[in-house]
């Protein structure tokens, strides 16, 4: 009976993860699909505690109370610009948690095969009795795959720790490695698999081959992402959800759990599918990105020639005044300042007075996939307005303005024009054919990514300083 309803729970839970996932495809249909991966998630919790083989409840309720506990104050406490630095740490506990898990079978399973071996009179419980039931070859394959669990897991939670302090800017977000880089990682892979041969063939203790094969990967996992510069943080990212999907699948085939390795592969592929499709939009080898930036050296950059132009509300309200067509491109900049409301009041103020307002959206813009449609979207943006950068690139040159909010690379033409940038190739929104473009910035500098924009000095681009909210405030009571 008690298979039969886990089994059940489990199946339930599946669809309803997969229904999650695929309703995280679209902004209308985003917040019922979180509902389905709490409900889902809910499912699973209660048919594992309830399932075959579980024990200690009073532990695991008090465990789950104190991590629901600490869930719910980060919720409240973290800011919307802080999203990608807590989806990496997020990461990072996936990671950890697989490497427990994987040195607590290889503890579980020496203990059961000594005694085993001695003969020993013992009534195996939990996890125990399912290791004791197995044959050599199983028990080979159980060594696989705690291998592979806390090297992936291992890799992937020093690479989310990196990954979070680049985005917290704790860590400088240049890309940095040791000398022989490439070459130290790839022998460190290699060194771990040579470990994890003599693991798996029982040659020699296998909790130290598991220590040694666990630090490698930690220096694998910091050394790859202290290789990556911050313009690949937002794939960085998405790349870490998929390894965490691939160690949360390790962990369901050492602990025999269909559903974990169901939800792991699941979050594996689509990290992996979306870290691809990422790529794509920023003309990065996937390879190379996995790497830590393998073979992106360049020449020096293109001269820039100009000057930046200031202009105040004044000047931008005229601007927006006598235009039919306004395309507002938000950044990094726009959730760092907290203008989503103030964009949303002048979206609302311009679409009454009778003018075309539309929203441009890179699949890179802010440091996580979907950054800006969430902040939107909380600030009761209209959907149809949000279009993705090749629904709305066509349209520049028949634009009168263009708003850019807190964005450097996703619009900077040295993409096109620069062989030499870091960036060359990368398709861009190409607001600088647009009649008139406003760049709400801060100040001169050149951005988390550290790379210069040539759109800031041409002619028809005038700089809006000032922080993005009380500069979009300005323009509010000037607009007719």
């Amino acid at each position: 009976m008690e298979y039969g309803f886990t089994t059940a729970a489990y199946v339930v839970a599946a669809i309803l993860f997969i229904l999650s996932l695929g309703g995280l495809s679209g902004q209308e249909s985003a917040k019922r699909a979180i509902w389905y991966g709490i409900v889902g998630m809910g499912l699973a919790v209660l048919a594992t505690l309830f399932g075959p083989g579980a024990g200690n409840w009073l532990l695991s309720v008090i465990m789950i109370a104190i991590g629901g506990g600490v869930g719910w104050v980060v919720a409240k406490r973290v800011q919307m610009t802080e999203m990608p630095q807590l989806v990496a740490a997020m990461h990072s506990l996936v990671g950890l948690a697989a490497v427990f898990v994987g040195f607590n079978a290889q503890i579980e399973l020496a203990r059961v095969l000594r005694l085993k071996a001695e003969n020993a009179a013992h009534e195996f419980q939990g996890f125990a009795a399912v290791l004791a039931h197995k044959t050599p070859a199983e028990i080979g394959m159980l060594k696989i795959e705690v291998f592979l669990g806390i090297f992936i897991g291992a890799v992937t939670f020093t690479g989310s720790v990196v990954a979070f302090g680049k985005l917290a800017g704790k860590v400088d977000g240049k890309p940095k490695k040791l000398p022989g880089g490439h070459m130290l990682n790839a022998g460190a892979v290699g060194l771990s698999l040579l470990l994890g041969i003599l693991y798996c063939t029982g040659v020699g203790p296998g909790v130290f081959w598991l220590m040694l094969i666990a630090l490698l990967a930690f220096f694998v996992g910091y050394h790859l992402i202290m290789g990556i510069g911050g313009a690949d943080m937002p794939v960085v990212v998405s790349m870490l959800n998929s390894y965490s999907g691939w160690a949360a699948a390790a962990i369901g085939f050492t602990l025999g759990n269909d559903l974990l390795i169901v939800t792991g592969a699941l979050v594996g592929s689509s990290g992996a599918i979306l870290s691809y499709i990422m790529c794509k939009a920023m003309n990065r080898h996937f390879v190379s990105v996995i790497l830590g930036g393998f073979g992106g050296d360049t020449g020096p950059a293109a001269e820039i020639e100009g000057e930046q132009i200031a202009i105040d509300a004044d000047g931008v309200a005229s601007a927006l005044n006598d235009a039919d067509s306004v395309v507002i491109v938000p950044g990094y900049g726009m959730a760092v300042a907290q203008a989503q409301s103030a964009v949303s009041e002048l979206t609302r103020k311009l679409r009454a007075a009778g003018k075309e307002v539309r929203f441009a959206i890179h699949p890179v813009a802010g440091r996580l996939p979907g950054h800006m449609n969430v902040l939107l979207a909380e600030a009761k943006v209209p959907y149809d307005i949000v279009l993705e950068m090749d629904e709305i690139n066509d349209d520049f040159p028949n634009t009168d303005v263009v708003i850019i909010i807190g964005s450097n690379d996703i619009v900077n033409p040295a993409a096109q024009d620069d062989p030499n940038s870091p960036i060359a190739g990368m398709p861009v929104l190409e607001v600088w054919k647009a009649k008139q473009v406003f760049v709400s910035k801060r100040g001169q500098g050149t951005g988390y990514s550290g790379i210069e924009n040539p759109l800031f000095f041409k002619e028809n681009t005038r700089m809006f300083y000032g922080d993005a909210k009380d500069s979009v405030n300005k323009l509010l009571p000037l607009l007719d």
